[in-house]
């Protein structure tokens, strides 16, 4: 309840979120509860699956941290570009036939 979304973007294998945590809240519980929040409702609502998660995994385990202070702008400004900048460096990339 006291967490705030602040930006978010999904790429295909990988989500960016800027967020607001109170520090009574530990960063591992948090990324915890949504994670697994996230994924109950994916396998529901893409697989139709009511129970029987046991065993099922949609995440992967870990997860990057960074704390925003002065630079919160240029944070979300990243977050809201990243999928026009990892296409940009995907034509930029040109392959070395040498190497």
């Amino acid at each position: 309840k006291e967490v705030e979304l602040i930006e978010g973007h999904a790429m295909l294998d990988h989500v960016h979120l800027v967020m607001s945590v109170p520090p009574k809240y530990s960063i591992a519980m948090v990324v915890g509860y949504l994670k697994g929040k996230s994924a109950i409702h994916i396998h529901r609502k893409i697989h139709g699956m009511k129970k029987g998660f046991t065993g099922k995994h949609f995440w992967s385990r870990g997860y990057c941290v960074s704390t925003v202070g002065l630079d919160e702008e240029m944070i979300r400004a990243y977050v809201k570009d990243q999928e026009h900048l990892d296409k940009q460096e995907e034509l930029d990339f040109t392959p070395d036939p040498d190497n």
